[in-house]
């Protein structure tokens, strides 16, 4: 299989882990968890399993260069703490589906950043994947059904759209400098310390935890919801450019409404299933771009270190 191929895999495989954790997660959320404590759990699991399976098996991916460290704490705060703080105010304020839709925009933006900022010149093809996309999501979460809109919540959504193009485009730039796992281990770090301070986790509602049904999927959560997705993601933009991965990224929806309809019962209507095919075509499109259509994507960044890790 080809590095491309295998990103694009990577990034789908992402996306349907994090559309089946929020079928994990909403029996947490509907048993009274707040959502933004889920946020602290995730982070703060996430950390804590991967700190330990380094500090036994692998000291020295640890290590980063000090001048490294800023770019860490900005992708773990403004792109894994904020981009769900962000979009857990978006949902409160205003209806799932165009909270959604709204955050579904990252790739757009990313495209917007690239060809504004860094004069980048974009292939007409990749902007019709990310407006297919966008169209998809719209139908697939049913935004047109949105009957009121909150400034708040408005603010929040686009500051989620904002941080996970954030969390996309950095996770590629210190990807080209640091495995994986180093990566995640420094992220989840500091959006640990992050919600640390904002919620006191002496605080934190463990009575929510306490049947072994909810600490099951408690586990399941950082698992399955949030390493291995992240883990993922992190390594598919080793292999292809942020904006065809944030494409990919947006087959989540559609994936979560499947998995609603699997395992909640929850019917699909006929727009929605045709957002899915939309979707699913843009991700189609994307893949079928030539091999070429991956540099002009890609935004400028520090190269490995001589003699550095190879990507993987």
């Amino acid at each position: 299989m080809s590095r491309a191929r295998r990103g694009y895999a990577l990034a789908a495989l992402a996306a349907a882990l994090w559309a089946l954790n929020a079928s994990i997660a909403r029996s947490l959320l509907d048993d009274g968890l707040p959502p933004l404590r889920l946020t602290q759990l995730r982070s703060t699991g996430a950390f804590a399993v991967l700190l330990l399976t380094l500090a036994v098996t692998r000291r020295d991916l640890l290590r980063v260069d000090r001048e490294d460290v800023p770019a860490l704490a900005f992708v773990g705060v403004a792109g894994l703490a904020l981009v769900q703080g962000a979009y857990f105010v978006a949902i409160d304020r205003l209806e799932i589906g165009a909270a959604l839709t709204i955050e579904y925009l990252a790739p757009l933006a990313i495209l917007l950043w690239l060809r504004f900022f860094h004069g980048r010149q974009l292939r007409p093809a990749l902007w019709g994947a990310v407006a297919l996309s966008v169209i998809g999501c719209f139908f697939v979460v049913r935004a047109y059904h949105a009957s009121s809109l909150d400034g708040l919540g408005l603010a929040a959504a686009f500051a989620s759209t904002i941080t996970f193009a954030i969390y996309m485009v950095g996770s590629e730039r210190a990807g080209r400098r640091h495995r994986p796992v180093t990566l995640l281990v420094w992220a989840f770090g500091f959006a640990t310390l992050f919600w640390a301070l904002v919620l006191p986790p002496w605080r934190f509602p463990f009575d929510r935890l306490s049947s072994v049904s909810h600490a099951l999927l408690a586990v399941a959560v950082v698992t399955v919801g949030t390493l291995l997705p992240f883990a993922c993601i992190v390594a598919a933009l080793r292999l292809i450019p942020a904006p065809r991965a944030a494409v990919v990224a947006t087959l989540e929806p559609a994936l979560g409404a499947l998995f609603a309809w699997l395992l909640h019962d929850e019917s699909l209507a006929a727009l929605q299933i045709l957002g899915g095919v939309a979707v699913l075509a843009a991700v189609v499109w994307v893949q079928a771009g030539r091999p070429g259509l991956a540099a002009e994507a890609a935004p400028p960044g520090r190269r490995p270190l001589a003699g550095g890790p190879a990507p993987h």
